[in-house]
């Protein structure tokens, strides 16, 4: 395990970057300012790595960007509709940040706070972070970390633990752009090969995309890929749900619930990764 310096923020507090590697020369790159995935480099068909994660180089592209690369969203990822919700006969109102809703419970989303390392080896990472009552608008003290551990098959594993001393909501993941040929190619991910062990998704009301509260079968629809195919295969397809987003901006629902499920993208003759989410 390698650590570096990677910037200072905003309140002078130095930043670091911490970089796993295992045998087969892969390395995975964490910061604790924001418990950021910063990079992910895996040997291609000729043993040269490639970062096929879309990154910045230091937290100050992080402070300005607002494509959410490499992050970790809390308390609660996606759309809540007109930024308010309604838990145990009691109203909680955010901040309406993407038209009249809320997105990714910003502003000061987890991805832009300084993260605790409680435990670091040379393949694996947890941070920890406590989001105090009321914060973003949720309720409750919430005491949340993440493990990320880089396995010796090139696997990337994230889990996420939380503790909250009142009922909230939780709905966390990891923001990550993906591109398989390196994340300086200036080549589309249309050709690349995806398999999602999803069969069901769930459908958005309209183009601001909050859900209509079905779970939907992607059988017969653009939505399917429990079978791999390439991205681009039916991305223009004459489907209302692309249409309303421009392209795939839904949630997938795994199959078998209560497993562990993969997210698996590959390419032929170059860069495979696979993410495993708990």
């Amino acid at each position: 395990m390698v650590k570096k310096e990677f910037g200072t923020t905003p309140e002078g507090v130095q930043a670091s970057l911490y970089i796993l590697k295992n045998s087969r020369g892969a390395m995975v790159s964490i910061s604790d300012f924001g418990a950021l995935l910063v990079s992910v480099k895996v040997p291609d068909k000729d043993g040269k790595n490639r970062d096929v994660v879309l990154g910045y180089d230091d937290i100050n592209e992080y402070l300005k960007g607002s494509c959410f690369f490499g992050a970790v969203i809390g308390r609660s990822g996606n759309r809540i509709a007109n930024a308010s919700f309604t838990l145990n006969g009691a109203e909680y109102h955010l901040a309406a940040n993407e038209n009249e809703n809320n997105l990714h419970s910003n502003p000061q989303g987890y991805e832009k706070r300084l993260w605790s390392v409680a435990n670091v080896t040379e393949q694996s990472i947890t941070l920890h972070m406590l989001s105090p009552d009321q914060d973003q608008g949720f309720p409750g003290n919430f005491e949340i970390s993440v493990t990320y551990t880089l396995t010796e098959d090139n696997r990337v594993k994230i889990h996420y633990h939380g503790i909250c001393d009142r009922d909230t909501i939780v709905n966390m993941t990891n923001h990550s752009y993906f591109n398989l040929e390196g994340e300086d190619s200036g080549v589309s991910i249309e050709h690349q090969m995806l398999t999602l062990h999803a069969d069901a998704y769930t459908p958005v009301i309209d183009s601001k995309s909050i859900p209509t509260g079905e779970i939907a079968s992607v059988k017969g629809t653009p939505m399917d890929f429990t079978s791999p195919k390439t991205i681009g295969q039916d991305i223009d397809a004459d489907f209302a749900q692309l249409k309303y987003t421009g392209g795939y901006d839904h949630n997938f629902v795994l199959s078998n619930t209560g497993r562990v499920e993969e997210m698996a993208v590959a390419s032929s003759e170059k860069s495979g990764i696979c993410m495993r989410a708990y």
